[in-house]
């Protein structure tokens, strides 16, 4: 017998030890080079921690074939052992504790005995068995044994889920050395869990436009596989790879599989947000803007994109970027309602959202949040004024939060960017000195991606992607020292801030320093001592056992110096009169 990937807790933690007795809740048995294996799906330990548990008896093992029986099929001649006396009023009231090898009970059965789906796991045989000897069914028909998708596992060759299509991304292509290729990839949801499934080549002609979002479908005979934890985000230590000998059917059963869930963000709240992490979203749409195409840096291929305008009640509003096939199709009448599950936060000129192809979106869903916003909206929001996100504006830094302004000296006193959560405030400061080197670091060339990437020899490799590039692309991540009466500090500039400060794009400094253009150094230099309003994120952080807050710059903002007069003369005579 063997743990299910679940239960790797019991391992860990010693809770499961030599001789310790179990209560198996839920299994399944699969067939294994030519032998059936026992997985446990649930189980409880009627033991745990305890070293000193007795041998009960003289166990032998079951020793499993194809064909069901026990070793040679005899029985065993000897009685079954009795439990201690301390473990028998654990396993509940019931029949006696009977040989385990006689009136073995059907995993289905288990498993529904034991709250689950109305549906088997396993097999019909007395040892869960799998699908052979199974009668034909039409199709759509529902299988004899469904499996729930968190007891799967690469250990199990025979077996059905019935599965909700979360997502489904557009279909990638590559080209290499090895040839052309494309991929999709989806998500799928049961009562369970959720995994991730990827189709390869023929599986995208076979199976992209059967797969339709939100719909249930009966999938068996996929290869299952240990996940790649940088290139998947379901929670699942597996994932799924559709091949030629894939059944995938629609089901009209949907009872009980669960329909996309949404945590939403308030629009007004992406600063508290890490630049790339991904959020839920439920808004109206303020505009539509234009379809447009770019050339992308990948393929140097043309791509389609469209930029959509969101709010929601928080008054702030935010631009969205929708690619490809969506940003072309895309359509929307009415200041529609719109939901996004795992959309890409951004930084440049502020905040922005963009889609990819882990996100979805739905129009008018169905939902709570929908039905809230469409009678805020209706009813108020479209006389409204919305705040938008920008690196210009005023000495917020255009964030629309009313960011609180510190000086130099008191980041320091006020211990800034110590407490759980980042602190955020805007300060006029001056550049003194902008670190030359190193000014950037080198990107995958993926539009969304910039991870780092490395030249292997062959090109430069992007772990994230598994994709090679001929050129990598260039992106600021600059170190440079601020200060103000008060003092001074070392803050980070990344690459739509930096590049605003320098005033040339990191590609652009990266070619002159290659060349030994001395540009490259007079630009570096033209961008000391201007003073900006710059918006800081302080965030606590452990290098090298040493706590250090660390200041990185979210915007720069000029100064408009005849309304900084005003505020200034309004604080001196605020401070006349108090004093």
């Amino acid at each position: 017998a063997m743990l299910n990937t679940q239960l790797n807790d019991f391992v860990t933690s010693g809770a499961l030890q030599r001789h310790g007795i179990i209560q198996m809740k839920r299994f399944t048995c699969n067939h294994t080079l030519g032998k059936r294996i026992i997985v446990l799906i649930e189980l409880t330990c009627l033991t745990p921690n305890d070293l000193n548990v007795p041998k009960i008896g003289n166990p032998t093992g079951l020793g499993l074939e194809e064909d069901g029986n026990a070793g040679q099929g005899q029985q065993p001649q000897h009685p079954a052992p009795e439990l201690p006396s301390g473990y028998k009023d654990q396993l509940g009231s019931g029949p006696a504790h009977k040989n385990p090898y006689q009136q073995q009970q059907n995993p289905a059965d288990l498993f529904r005995q034991n709250g689950g789906p109305g549906r088997s796991i396993g097999g019909s045989g007395g040892y869960g068995g799998g699908f052979q000897n199974m009668p034909p069914r039409s199709m759509g028909e529902a299988p004899a044994s469904i499996f729930p998708i968190k007891s799967l596992s690469p250990y199990q060759n025979k077996w059905t889920i019935r599965a909700r299509v979360l997502q489904k991304s557009e279909i990638k292509t590559w080209t290499n050395q090895r040839g052309d290729g494309k991929l999709f990839n989806c998500l799928l949801v049961d009562e369970s869990g959720e995994i991730r499934a990827t189709g390869f080549n023929d599986a995208v002609s076979q199976f992209y436009d059967l797969l339709v979002e939100n719909q249930v479908f009966y999938i068996s005979k996929a290869t299952i596989k240990a996940a790649k934890a940088q290139y998947n985000t379901a929670k699942n230590d597996y994932e799924m790879s559709f091949d030629s000998s894939t059944s995938i059917e629609p089901c009209a059963d949907t009872a009980g599989v669960p329909m996309i869930e949404y945590n939403p963000t308030d629009l007004n709240k992406l600063f508290d947000v890490e630049k790339d992490a991904t959020i839920d979203v439920v808004a109206v749409i303020k505009e539509v803007g234009e379809l447009n195409e770019i050339l992308s840096k990948t393929t140097q291929r043309p791509i389609k994109k469209r930029d959509i305008v969101i709010v929601d009640m928080s008054q702030q509003e935010v631009r969205m970027t929708l690619w490809g096939r969506q940003a072309e199709s895309f359509a929307a009448d009415g200041n529609p309602i719109i939901a996004c599950k795992s959309v890409r936060v951004g930084d440049y000129g502020g905040r922005t959202l963009s889609m990819y192809s882990g996100s979805t979106m739905s129009i008018n869903p169905d939902i709570p949040e929908a039905h809230r916003l469409r009678g805020w909206y209706d009813t108020q929001g479209s006389s409204m004024t919305f705040t938008a996100y920008s690196n210009t504006g005023g000495g917020g830094g255009g964030s629309g939060r009313g960011d609180p302004v510190k000086s130099i000296q008191q980041i320091k006193d006020e211990n800034l960017g110590m407490d759980e959560k980042p602190s955020y405030f805007v300060t006029r400061a001056t550049l003194t000195f902008i670190k030359p080197d190193p000014l950037w670091y080198t990107a995958c060339s993926n539009h969304g991606c910039n991870k780092k990437v490395l030249d292997n020899g062959n090109g430069w490799r992007c772990e994230k992607c598994d994709m090679l590039f001929p050129q990598p692309s260039h992106r600021y991540m600059m170190s440079c020292q601020v200060a103000d009466h008060t003092g001074s500090t070392w803050v980070t500039a990344f690459n739509e801030t930096a590049q605003a400060i320098i005033g040339k794009s990191a590609d652009e400094m990266a070619m002159m320093k290659e060349n030994d253009n001395p540009s490259f150094l007079a630009a570096v230099a033209a961008a000391n001592f201007k003073t900006f309003d710059f918006k800081i994120r302080a965030k606590a952080e452990t290098y090298q056992d040493e706590m250090r807050v660390k200041c990185n710059v979210m915007s720069q903002t000029n100064i408009d110096f005849a309304a900084a007069s005003h505020v200034l003369a309004a604080q001196i005579t605020e401070y006349l009169k108090s004093s």
